[in-house]
């Protein structure tokens, strides 16, 4: 993918995962929440053995759904430290 497609994706992912978790930074942390999560929710399908049937990276709706999830669970760790709970 390109950089173009990587921002657009990024952005979607990071976007529905702001909503999902109510909390909307703006449109530039969604891009950077989407493109982490989907780095983190890639390693996550990976360790749980779960393969992309079409190999590569791609923008496909499995994709997309190992991104939100990352960005989940990205979001949930920052809100957990910024609510300073973890100190």
């Amino acid at each position: 993918m390109g950089i173009i497609a990587w921002l657009i994706f990024g952005g979607l992912a990071g976007w529905i995962a702001s909503i999902i978790m109510h909390n909307n930074e703006g449109l530039l942390m969604n891009i950077i929440v989407g493109i982490v999560g989907a780095f983190i929710g890639g390693f996550l399908a990976n360790a749980l053995g779960l393969r992309n049937s079409a190999g590569g990276f791609g923008f496909n709706f499995g994709s997309f759904i190992v991104a939100v999830v990352g960005a989940v669970i990205l979001l949930a760790i920052l809100n957990y430290f910024q609510r300073g709970r973890a100190r």
